[in-house]
């Protein structure tokens, strides 16, 4: 895993200070990057993508198929560097480039995403609450994801970049089982 990460730092940055120079380039670059991951992430084109293929006809497949998922006109730019990806065999760490990628954006602009996984449903005005104390604690703005989590019986967990906030059940009955067992 660092390892990627060590590859794909560079293409990510990269592309976000190129992005950042452009008007509206951070969401664009933001929404290709995310999809031309999405479909390097699919097996069969992964497969294709790490086969022993010429690097021009990756670049022809991965375009085409790009094309035919984003759903707008590629720039030159974008296409330029699936192509420099190509050529340098790094079209497999796209996923991993889209992410580091996501993370300077959020860092440049501010913003955080927090995942809530909740044991029942939340309630919009509850997610309201939690979303601007997370902003709060955070100084950024947070775009907040609920998910429900049966096996929590009940509670939550709420992660936030590095910050992660267990109060589940789970969590709560293992720490009085261990503070009864001490």
């Amino acid at each position: 895993m660092a390892e990627i990460t060590t590859i794909a730092r560079p293409y990510a940055k990269a592309a976000f200070e190129f992005a950042k120079a452009q008007e509206g380039g951070l969401k664009q670059w933001s929404e290709i990057l995310t999809t031309a991951a999405g479909i390097t992430r699919d097996p069969s084109m992964y497969q294709v993508l790490s086969s022993p293929m010429e690097t021009a006809r990756k670049s022809e497949i991965m375009l085409a198929v790009l094309e035919q998922a984003y759903q707008g006109e590629i720039p030159q730019s974008a296409q330029n560097f699936i192509q420099i990806l190509a050529e340098n065999r790094r079209l497999t760490a796209l996923p991993e480039v889209a992410t580091l990628y996501e993370g300077m954006r959020e860092e440049e602009e501010r913003t955080i995403r927090a995942e809530l996984i909740s044991a029942f449903p939340v309630s919009d005005q509850q997610q309201q609450q939690i979303a601007a104390v997370l902003k709060r604690r955070l100084d950024r703005d947070v775009t907040l994801e609920c998910h429900v989590d049966d096996s929590l019986l009940g509670g939550a967990i709420i992660r936030a970049g590095d910050l992660v906030i267990d109060g589940s059940a789970r969590s709560q009955l293992a720490k009085l089982s261990a503070a009864l067992g001490q």
